[in-house]
C-alpha cells in the first residue's frame, strides 16, 4: 500500500509539450539573455532588447497555434489548463510585455542601469503571468505569483542611486511580503477544508452543506485580500502611488498593466472555479472592494499634481471597475459568463490605453525631465502629436466614445444590470457616477495641453517638437491603434474575449 502511494506521489505526469510551449519559449529566451550577458558582457548590451522583444513575439506563435487547434488541454493532474480564457490572457500578457520592452529600450540604455539583467527580470515576470493564466491549483498560483513579484520588486528599485527608487522598491517589497503571508494563510485554510490544492476540489469542498462556514469565509477573505494587493484595490493600494512615482517609468507601466492583469487572472480563476459555490461570501466582498476602489481612487486622483501619481490612483479606480462584475457573478451561469467576458474585455482594452498614456509620459519627460501636470501646459503648441495621443488615451480611460474605454465600461455596466438585482443596479450607478468624477481630472489635463500656454520660466525648450525615439513611437502607434480599434470595432474584441470558465460546473 505504502509503495503504491509513493509511486503515485513521485510518478511524473504526462506532459503536453505543445500546451506549455509558450512558457518554454520564454524560459529559453531568458536563459539565452543570461548566456549573452555571461559570454559577451558589455558587448552584448546592444542585442538584449532585441532578443527580449523577439522572445515575447516568439512565445505568441504557440499561443496562436493552440488557439487554432481549439481543443482544451489539461495537464499536471488538473493543475494546469489551456483553454480559450488562458490563451486570451497569455496573448494580452505577451503583447503588453512587448510594448514595455519598446518603452524600455532607450530609457534603460540611456541610464546607469544593468541592461541585460533588466530584460531577464522582465521576461521572468512575464513568464510568471503566463503561468498564472493557466494555473488551476493553489500551489501553481502561488509559484506564478512569486515568479512575477520577485523580479518586479527588483525592477522597481532599478535606479540604484535614486533614493525615491530605493524607497519605491522597498515599500513594494515589504507590502508584497505582507500580502503573500496573508494569501498563504488563506490558502492554508482552504487546503485544510478541502484536503486538496486543486481549485475544482476546493469548490466541491467549500460548497457542501457540511463545510465549516467560518473557516471557509476567513479563507476566502484572506485569499482575495492577498490578490487585491496585486491589483491595487482599495484599501490595499497604499504601495502603488509611491512605487509608481519612484520606479523607472517603463517599470511603472508594467506594474500598472501587466502585473495588475495577472492579479485579476488569479481572482477570476478563484471566483469562477475555486469559490463558485460560495457566492454568499465573495459577492458582498467584491461589492465592497469595487465601490471603495472606485470612490477612493477617483477622489484621491482629484488632488494630484503629478501625472504618474494621478495614473496610480486612476489605476485604483480602474481596478474597482473590473472588480464590479464579480459582485453579481454568482447569480447564474449566464450572468457569470457575462461578468467574466466583461472583465477580460476591460483588461485587454485597459492594457492598450494605459500603456499608451505611459508612453506619452516617457516621451514628454525626455524634454521636461518631469511628470508634474504643470509641465504639460501648452504641450499642443510645441508638440501637437503627443498632445493628441495623450488626449486619446485620457479620453479612452474616461470612457468617451468612439475610443476603446467606452466599450469596456459599457460591458461592465451591462454585466451589472443584466441580473436585475438591486445590488447590481446600485453598483452600476456607482460605476456611472465615478466615470463622471474621473472625466473631470482627465479633462483637466487635456485642457492644460490644448488651451494653456507653456510657462515662460518652464526651464525647457518649447520652441521645437519633442523628438520621440523610434521604439517609443512604435509603442504609441500600437497602443493608439488598439485603443481606436477597440472603440470603433467593439465586436472584434468582443469576439475574442467571449470566454468561459464554467463549462464543467453544475447549473
Amino acid at each position: 500500500m505504502l509503495g503504491s502511494v509513493l509511486t503515485l506521489a513521485f510518478e511524473r505526469p504526462p506532459i503536453d509539450w505543445h500546451a506549455i510551449a509558450p512558457e518554454l519559449v520564454l524560459l529559453g529566451f531568458g536563459a539565452l539573455l543570461t548566456l549573452v550577458d555571461i559570454v559577451w558582457l558589455e558587448r552584448g548590451r546592444a542585442a538584449v532588447s532585441a532578443l527580449a522583444s523577439f522572445g515575447l513575439l516568439a512565445a505568441m506563435v504557440p499561443v496562436l497555434t493552440l488557439a487554432t487547434d481549439g481543443a482544451d488541454r489539461v495537464t499536471f493532474w488538473g493543475a494546469y489548463v489551456i483553454d480559450d480564457y488562458s490563451l486570451v490572457m497569455k496573448a494580452v500578457f505577451l503583447l503588453a510585455g512587448y510594448v514595455v520592452v519598446l518603452l524600455s529600450t532607450n530609457y534603460i540604455a540611456e541610464g546607469d542601469y544593468w541592461e541585460s539583467e533588466y530584460y531577464q527580470m522582465l521576461l521572468s515576470a512575464v513568464l510568471g503571468m503566463v503561468v498564472m493564466a493557466s494555473a488551476r491549483d493553489l500551489v501553481t498560483m502561488f509559484v506564478a505569483l512569486e515568479l512575477l513579484s520577485i523580479p518586479a520588486y527588483l525592477m522597481a528599485t532599478w535606479r540604484k542611486r535614486d533614493l525615491r527608487s530605493n524607497e519605491a522598491g522597498l515599500k513594494y517589497y515589504l507590502m508584497g511580503v505582507f500580502a503573500s503571508a496573508v494569501l498563504l494563510y488563506g490558502m492554508s485554510l482552504l487546503y485544510g477544508t478541502a484536503g486538496s490544492t486543486l481549485l475544482d476540489d476546493i469548490n466541491a469542498a467549500v460548497s457542501g452543506d457540511d463545510a465549516p462556514l467560518a473557516v471557509v469565509t476567513l479563507g476566502v477573505i484572506f485569499v482575495v485580500a492577498g490578490f487585491a494587493f496585486k491589483v491595487s484595490a482599495f484599501p490595499f493600494h497604499t504601495w502603488a502611488p509611491d512605487t509608481y512615482e519612484g520606479a523607472p517609468t517603463p517599470v511603472t507601466a508594467f506594474l500598472s498593466v501587466a502585473s495588475k492583469a495577472a492579479g485579476f487572472v488569479a481572482l477570476l480563476s478563484l471566483v469562477f472555479v475555486g469559490f463558485w459555490g460560495r457566492s454568499d461570501v465573495y459577492q458582498p466582498l467584491m461589492w465592497a472592494l469595487a465601490a471603495a476602489s472606485m470612490f477612493g481612487g477617483n477622489l484621491m486622483a482629484l488632488r494630484q499634481t503629478n501625472l504618474v501619481r494621478l495614473l496610480a490612483y486612476s489605476g485604483v479606480a480602474q481596478a474597482g471597475y473590473m472588480l464590479a462584475p464579480l459582485a453579481v457573478a454568482g447569480e447564474s451561469l449566464t450572468t457569470a459568463d457575462d461578468a467574466l467576458s466583461a472583465v477580460v474585455t476591460y483588461l485587454a482594452i485597459y492594457a492598450a490605453m494605459n500603456l499608451g498614456a505611459f508612453a506619452v509620459v516617457i516621451a514628454v519627460a525626455r524634454r521636461t525631465a518631469s511628470a508634474e501636470i504643470d509641465s504639460y501646459r501648452g504641450l499642443f503648441h510645441y508638440s501637437p502629436a503627443l498632445a493628441v495621443a495623450m488626449t486619446v488615451f485620457l479620453m479612452a480611460l474616461a470612457g468617451i466614445p468612439p475610443l476603446g474605454g467606452w466599450f469596456a465600461k459599457f460591458e461592465i455596466v451591462l454585466a451589472l444590470i443584466s441580473p436585475q438585482t438591486a445590488w447590481g443596479v446600485a453598483l452600476g450607478v456607482v460605476v456611472a457616477l465615478n466615470s463622471v468624477i474621473a472625466l473631470y481630472y482627465y479633462a483637466r489635463i487635456a485642457s492644460y495641453m490644448w488651451v494653456e500656454q507653456a510657462p515662460a520660466n518652464s526651464g525647457f525648450d518649447t520652441a521645437s517638437p519633442i523628438k520621440v525615439p523610434t521604439s517609443v513611437s512604435a509603442a504609441l502607434i500600437l497602443t493608439g491603434a488598439a485603443t481606436l480599434a477597440f472603440g470603433i470595432l467593439p465586436q472584434w474584441i468582443g469576439h475574442f474575449t467571449d470566454v468561459t470558465l464554467l463549462a464543467t460546473l453544475p447549473s
